[in-house]
């Protein structure tokens, strides 16, 4: 006798509603969530279906001058600054050498990188030598939510998550510059956005802007467009000149990425095999 599955079966045949999806997914994931793993940055909740934007967050201290996707996530974001901190040993240091001085008293910083465990760092390290800070992301892909919560937790304005609309890109860049009382001198960019945003939307703001530091070759390519046509009025450094970046940065941290970038994409273990990266030299 034939044995008939298909009536029995006929509820897992369905596609799960919305509700179904989201429901099981925490179901499944709530281990995790608990135990602070990596995937507290991705969990899937009715939460994530409400733009930062549209959420009204505030800090420990009762501070709203931030938009990151969830401020309960800042202890899982301090642990992951506080292994960071461990590999910077410059800035450590800097810190403990400079912090009593406040070099970078006056300074109003407004800045636009990748939102990283590393470059919060940076970050605390520009706060604590006197330094004031508005940061947005400069990759709609790249920001780690936990680490941008810890410091808006800490008081630092970030305007920056995890899956950006092109929208929203410009949105937080936008609010780290326009601020009632309160106005930048200095811009620390990767890429070129928050420089050719100010120098566009708010020029008497870029006249004023004491100097600019460009981390990327692309941003430096941008800034030779506008020396060239006269526009730049503003003193800008080019990170790529000084030695760490060339002959480390460019050397050995793009090794380090390339590598996680094709085992992310390839999803392939590169135990038992024997690889072969073909390139052509630094970058």
């Amino acid at each position: 006798q034939q044995i008939q599955f298909a009536d029995d079966m006929q509820e897992f045949t369905k596609f799960p509603t919305k509700t179904g999806r989201r429901s099981l997914s925490r179901s499944i994931s709530q281990s995790s969530t608990d135990s602070y793993s990596s995937a507290a940055s991705y969990t899937d909740s009715s939460d994530d279906e409400v733009s930062p934007r549209e959420k009204q967050q505030t800090n420990s201290k009762g501070s709203s001058n931030f938009c990151v996707k969830n401020i309960k996530q800042a202890e899982f974001g301090r642990r992951e600054i506080e292994i960071a901190e461990q590999d910077m040993s410059a800035l450590i240091s800097l810190r403990k050498r400079a912090q009593g001085e406040k070099p970078l008293a006056g300074a109003k910083i407004v800045g636009c990188t990748h939102i990283t465990a590393q470059t919060a760092v940076l970050m605390e390290t520009l706060c604590a030598l006197g330094a004031q800070c508005r940061w947005a992301a400069c990759n709609i892909y790249s920001t780690q939510n936990e680490v941008a919560a810890a410091l808006a937790e800490a008081g630092v304005a970030v305007f920056a998550w995890k899956g950006e609309s092109e929208d929203d890109f410009w949105w937080c860049i936008d609010r780290c510059v326009s601020v009632d009382g309160w106005q930048p001198n200095m811009i620390l960019d990767d890429g070129g956005d928050l420089t050719h945003w100010v120098y566009k939307k708010y020029p008497s703001v870029f006249k004023k802007i004491r100097g600019i530091v460009e981390e990327s070759v692309t941003g430096v390519h941008r800034l030779y467009q506008l020396s060239k046509a006269g526009k730049l009025c503003v003193p800008a450094m080019n990170v790529n000149d000084s030695v760490t970046k060339q002959k480390f940065d460019n050397l050995y941290c793009c090794r380090e990425s390339i590598l996680d970038g094709l085992k992310r994409t390839t999803d392939v273990m590169f135990g038992g095999k024997q690889v072969v990266v073909c390139g052509y030299g630094e970058v």
